[in-house]
């Protein structure tokens, strides 16, 4: 069975370039060692200042665990929040259809 996360939080909007760069380097690591048990996106809204993760893991850990770029995203990342707007919640996937074909690879 899958474990689904889903992320939304409100950065600064002087931090929102440097939120989403840390992204970057994330999806960049993942797709450099492909860990294998895990598939991840993240989006920055039309707002520009919030951000929405969606993170679906296998039983075992996230491989997101063992990421040095990962790491790094969570350092510093309360300096980029906006107090009080982070949500995390768990869902059960109930249908998908092509969850993201053809998504950007940096």
């Amino acid at each position: 069975m899958s474990n689904v996360a889903i992320v939304r939080y409100q950065t600064r909007p002087g931090a929102a370039a440097e939120n989403q760069r840390l992204v970057e380097a994330v999806m960049a690591e993942l797709n450099e060692q492909d860990p294998g048990g895990l598939r991840y996106a993240a989006f920055r809204l039309d707002d520009g200042v919030t951000f929405l993760h969606v993170a679906v893991t296998g039983d075992a850990d996230s491989p997101l665990d063992g990421s040095a770029a990962f790491a790094a995203f969570q350092q510093g990342f309360a300096d980029r929040l906006v107090p009080g707007t982070r949500s995390r919640d768990t869902a059960t996937a109930v249908g998908s259809y092509g969850f993201l074909p053809g998504a950007p690879r940096p």
